[in-house]
């Protein structure tokens, strides 16, 4: 379900605000958030006459987080941004909005020209009408300048050495809409274009890459900035040659993506991330495929045969893994549950360190006064029972 009403008190809640956790009230005044009132302080009645028309929730005691914020996610529930269509994006927004998505990146894979420039058009057009359900946030092209060495699940029939007259070609017929790229930083003509990226405000991410140490730490100089799915699809840590992975941990400015579901990375490799990452720097990711919400069976991705079996997509050819079929919440409980998070460091490593990732940190990404209300109401057990972007339900249990 989708609501136009923006204005809200969500009372008898714990709200996760930065490190604190408040019990008590979130005032929503058209979209915003006008006040986190606690029940120690001053009296909430007299500050919700200030909103006109507010509706009440009762919390019932459960959790207030920022909304999640996906930046790689390639579908869900049947569909894949690939398939370049309004009502696949649909399908795929609504999905990851019941599992308390408020935003991500329409995630490519190798792919053809064509079929990339494809997903670029129906992705402008999709965030040109009016979105639903998740944001649209912009696209991650992951690939195809990618490493036949560590290629995963992406198709080798594209991948293509890097092209930088395709990227000044999109950027000049879709402004502002490519917010990140994965490519492997080793290719010929790879650090130029990561300097092109990043002075054109695109995160560049690091990814299905055979790149030693010293490449990702020149990679760094040019402004790589970023990890995609840590641990996964690149040069692993040895003890003397620390590999894109070692690069990945050591190196600050670089944000590390991570896949949470106890397939793709183990929990004490997991917990030796977080350690080795500033809190800043950890970003959760679903990676999700069209298979996510969906039973088990065949699906495809980037043209290649997928099956699921017990939620594990693996390429039925060579049986890589391929994507996941996780979201967001199961991220979050994951990294409580398993890891060692608390629900402060979780919330913001799936929404408060991607929002600033991307930019959007002013606006969005933390619970705090004059930032949008992206927001999603969690019970005990960390199950979503409301989703809001900008004020307005897009989901409800």
């Amino acid at each position: 379900m989708t609501s136009s009403h923006r204005n809200w008190i969500i009372r008898n809640v714990r709200i996760v605000s930065g490190d604190q956790i408040i019990q008590g009230s979130a005032i929503i005044d058209n979209g915003l958030i006008a006040d986190v009132v606690s029940d120690e302080g001053p009296n909430l009645e007299n500050r919700q006459r200030l909103v006109e028309n507010a509706v009440v929730i009762n919390g019932e005691g459960g959790w207030l987080l920022p909304g999640f914020i996906d930046v790689h996610v390639h579908g869900g529930f049947g569909s894949d941004f690939m398939d370049a269509n309004h009502d696949a994006y649909d399908r795929i927004t609504k999905f990851h909005a019941s599992h308390g998505t408020t935003g991500m990146l329409a995630t490519t894979v190798t792919a053809s020209h064509e079929a990339i420039e494809a997903v670029l058009t129906a992705a402008s057009g999709y965030r040109g009408g009016d979105m639903q359900y998740a944001e649209l946030l912009g696209v991650h092209l992951e690939g195809p300048f990618l490493s036949r060495e560590w290629i995963g699940a992406q198709n080798p029939a594209y991948l293509s050495p890097p092209r930088p007259d395709w990227l000044e070609d999109w950027s000049e017929r879709f402004p502002g809409l490519i917010r990140q790229m994965t490519l492997a930083p080793e290719k010929e003509g790879a650090l130029p274009l990561i300097r092109w990226l990043r002075d054109h405000h695109i995160n560049a991410a690091c990814g299905h890459t055979n790149a030693t140490y010293e490449q990702i730490v020149e990679a760094v100089q040019y402004g790589l900035n970023q990890g995609a799915h840590t641990f996964n699809a690149m040069t692993g840590l040895h003890h003397r040659k620390p590999g894109t992975l070692g690069a990945v941990m050591t190196e600050d400015t670089i944000y590390a993506e991570l896949i949470a579901d106890g397939i793709h990375v183990h929990p004490a490799a997991v917990r030796l991330l977080a350690a080795a990452k500033p809190a800043d720097k950890l970003v959760l990711i679903s990676d999700a495929i069209s298979a996510a919400g969906l039973d088990d069976g065949n699906y495809d991705l980037g043209g290649l045969d997928v099956i699921v079996t017990g939620g594990i997509a693996r390429l039925k050819e060579g049986g890589n893994l391929a994507g996941s079929t996780l979201t967001m919440d199961a991220a979050l409980r994951y990294m409580i549950e398993q890891a060692g998070a608390t629900i402060q460091q979780a919330s913001r490593q799936a929404s408060g360190n991607p929002a600033a990732l991307l930019g959007i940190d002013e606006k969005t990404g933390s619970i705090t006064t004059g930032k949008r209300a992206d927001l999603v109401l969690l019970d005990d057990t960390l199950s979503v029972q409301r989703t809001w972007v900008a004020g307005r339900t897009v989901y409800q249990r």
